[in-house]
Order: C-alpha cells, then structure tokens, then sequence
C-alpha cells in the first residue's frame, strides 16, 4: 500500500474507534441492554477487515500501524479470530510466511514477529499458544524466540509438559550455540510461571535440570545466575513438599 492508504486507514480505524466509544457511552447511560448491537457488530468486522489488510500488506510501516491497532483492540478485549490471525500472521512473517524477490526474504522483519508474540502472550488461547511453540522453535533470532518464551509463560498453558520440554530444548540450543542472558532470564520467568502445572516428578526433573544449567552457565550475566539459584531452590521446595503430601 502506498502512504495515502497507510493514512486513509489510521483514520478510518480512528473514526470507528470514535463511532464505538460514543455508542458505548449512550448504551451505559441508558443502561437498557447488553446485547451487541448490528452497528456494533458492523464496526467491529470493519476494524478487523481494515486491520487484516494493514497486517498482510507486503510494506513494513503498514505492519507496524497493523500491530498498533491490534494492541489497542486486544487491551479492549477485542479478540476476533480475524484479530488473532492477524496477530498469528505477524508473528510468523518471514518464517512461516515468506516472500521472496530473487531467492532473497524480503519480509523478514524479526521487531514485527517480537511485537506480534508479546501481543500473543495477552490471548490465552490454544491457537497463540500453537503458534508461540511454532515460532520460539523455529525462528533463528533470538529476541523474537525470547518473546515467544516470555508469552508462552504469560498464558501458562502446558498440557503434558509440552511447553516445558520445548523451552528445556531451547534453553539448551542457545546455551550451545548463542547463550544470551535476555533470553535466559525470560526462561527463568517462564518456568517460575508454568512451575504449578508441572505436578509429576520427572516432568519437574526436567525444569530443574534447565534451571541448574543456567545458574551453571558463566556465559550469563551474574544477576541471571542468582535468579536461576533461587529459582531453583523454590523448585526443590516445591518438589519436597509435594512428596510429602504423596506419603513418599
């Protein structure tokens, strides 16, 4: 899109964004229904469709605009499956989805997918938690994989330790090959986040293994370290205490 669209639908999203406030408003005061309205529901679907094509568009700046509105529409509580596509398209462009000139990726954009997994990380559902596994194993940059793992602890979703065993796995990827103390202290927070899901001894075997690796690892800074060994041993805590109430 050129820049004239870029604008025409800032304040489009803008005017409907009005339209909706001031409806909201007459509704609370005559306090008669809570029924969604046709308009409203009119409004809604013309965001969405306004948003989508701002966030499939081939140009970075109209992705960015895209991301705003879709914050803005998540805080509000406006998660619309085309809402969450959206934000799931985002956070795939350029792994999931390329588009190639020549052999070369021309919309690897790693700030755009970061963004998108954090605004992810605030719609706790089975398809951003899908899609936060997909890109935190699959991206190659680290701050988009450190968002992926942020979010993934923010919905706290673990069914058979799945999101556990894959962040133990990504923990010891980067340690390997790119150890980095960001990356690390958002596994930290993840773990302490997903700790309570994690009720059988070997599956907190293996977020005690991940924790004791980090506060090992002197490629980390030293506040990373710390945090790891308190982590660690309120885990341990957490792991004597449950075998005790198991008779054990």
């Amino acid at each position: 899109m050129k820049l004239t669209k870029i604008i025409a639908g800032t304040v489009c999203l803008a005017a409907l964004s009005g339209t909706m406030f001031a409806q909201q408003t007459v509704k609370n005061q005559n306090d008669s229904r809570t029924e969604t309205t046709v308009d409203e529901e009119y409004l809604s679907n013309a965001e969405d469709v306004i948003i989508t094509e701002l966030a499939t568009s081939p140009e970075y700046d109209n992705k960015l605009v895209a991301l705003t509105y879709l914050e803005d529409a998540v805080a509000a509580g406006r998660t619309s499956p085309d809402i969450v596509a959206a934000l799931q398209g985002l956070a795939g462009e350029g792994v999931t989805t390329q588009a190639r000139t020549k052999g070369r990726v021309m919309n690897n954009f790693p700030d755009i997918r970061a963004k998108a997994c954090d605004i992810l990380g605030e719609v706790p559902s089975k398809e951003a938690k899908n899609t936060l596994m997909t890109i935190a194993q699959d991206d190659k940059e680290p701050m988009v994989v450190t968002a992926a793992v942020r979010s993934l602890g923010n919905i706290g979703m673990n069914d058979n330790n799945e999101v556990v065993n894959m962040i133990a796995f990504i923990q010891k990827k980067y340690a390997a090959l790119n150890p980095t103390s960001s990356l690390a202290l958002e596994i930290l927070n993840a773990y302490e986040k997903l700790a309570p899901s994690v009720t059988a001894a070997e599956d907190r075997k293996t977020m005690i293994e991940s924790v004791s690796e980090i506060a090992s690892n002197y490629h980390f800074v030293t506040p990373v370290r710390t945090r790891a060994l308190g982590l660690l041993k309120t885990l341990q805590g957490q792991g004597n205490s449950s075998s005790k109430k198991s008779g054990k």
